[in-house]
């Protein structure tokens, strides 16, 4: 016991003599991965706080509870598809899905089905176009992007097969009550902090997302997959069921994202909905730290990368001179910066 003591002490003594530059090096090198991702929060700090100072009213509840609220899907549709991401695939689909189950749920329940249980199909239509892109890419070896994107043609059309003008649901609808307002705090005017339901349930995704990708033997053989397919295999790690659950999850979780924003925009439905929404998801991810090439990845930073998107959205709408359209450049802009970062990381880590 003595000498166990003993060999400690000595240990952190050796320890504690190391030169600062090599101790900071030795930091240096075990936390690379979270530079993208801590870069995405800075910006973000930055970004906010650029816009209170040059317009106001950013840091106040009411902007803030709103900015919130209105992308509580984008958060939804980050987190599925980090864990794609992270396995080194990708779903082009979710967009698409998004549209064709917020069409069918509405036009079920229009036609009488239970409310709820419309709801539940639509999670149920989300998954099983995920079911379909995992099958095809595990069993069928078809690329992911070729695989999600037949699906986001398919998601698309059978959309449009089922209306090409808004449907929307009855006022009773169970749905609608998902955009109740809930205030937590009255402020002076109308600057209170609101919730509503669809808000709680994007947070339980994130918790969700969390605790499945940290804390489940599911979730560190996603990362495994995403790291070396091959060695997980060789490990006995079960990457043919993993795989295609990567698919299902994502695909449900658009479903969800579906009902929380039909719920948001009053329970109107459209086929044309979520076009482009799969690269904003896509652009979250990376920009919070995700490597494209799979493997590493926080589901916390691509939350930070759905708000470095909200800000941008923000400061555009405040500053009025900003014509929308640069939105997409500045996104793109944003993107490009974080992908080199990531090229720049990944080859040090690999030199």
């Amino acid at each position: 016991m003595n000498a166990s003591k003993t060999n400690t002490s000595t240990s952190s003594a050796e320890t504690s003599r190391e030169p600062l530059s090599q101790r900071l090096a030795g930091a240096w090198s075990r936390n690379q991965s979270l530079v993208p991702t801590l870069a995405s929060v800075v910006l973000l700090i930055g970004m906010l706080g650029y816009a209170e100072i040059a317009y106001g009213r950013v840091f106040h509840a009411g902007t803030i509870s709103s900015l919130l609220v209105s992308f509580a899907p984008t958060v939804i549709l980050a987190v599925g598809m980090t864990i794609v991401i992270i396995s080194g695939g990708i779903d082009l689909s979710v967009g698409a899905v998004v549209a064709f189950t917020s069409v069918a749920g509405v036009m079920l329940m229009n036609i009488g089905v239970d409310g709820w249980l419309s709801m539940l199909l639509m999670i149920v239509f989300g998954a099983a176009f995920g079911l379909i892109s995992g099958v095809m890419i595990q069993y069928f070896n078809v690329q992911p992007f070729i695989a999600t994107l037949a699906m986001m043609f398919l998601a698309r059309g059978l959309a449009s097969i089922l209306s090409t003008t808004p449907v929307v649901t009855s006022d009773e609808a169970p749905i609608l009550l998902l955009a109740t307002d809930w205030k937590l705090i009255d402020g002076p005017k109308v600057n209170d902090f609101t919730v509503t339901p669809g808000l709680l349930i994007a947070a339980l995704v994130v918790i969700g997302g969390v605790f499945f990708m940290h804390r489940t033997r599911t979730g560190r053989t996603v990362y495994a997959i995403g790291g070396n397919e091959s060695s997980a295999q060789l490990m006995g790690l079960s990457v043919a069921r993993s795989r295609v659950g990567i698919y299902v999850i994502s695909g449900a979780l658009a479903g969800l994202a579906a009902i929380v924003y039909t719920a948001e925009v009053s329970g109107k439905a459209q086929n044309v909905t979520g076009i482009g929404w799969e690269l904003d998801a896509i652009a979250a991810v990376v920009i919070g730290g995700t490597l494209l090439t799979g493997g590493y990845g926080y589901v916390l930073g691509s939350i930070s990368g759905v708000f470095v998107i909200a800000a941008l959205r923000l400061i555009i709408t405040k500053d009025g001179r900003i014509s929308p359209e640069y939105l997409t450049i500045i996104t793109g802009a944003v993107l490009l910066a974080f992908v080199l970062l990531q090229r720049a990381l990944t080859r040090r880590r690999a030199s």
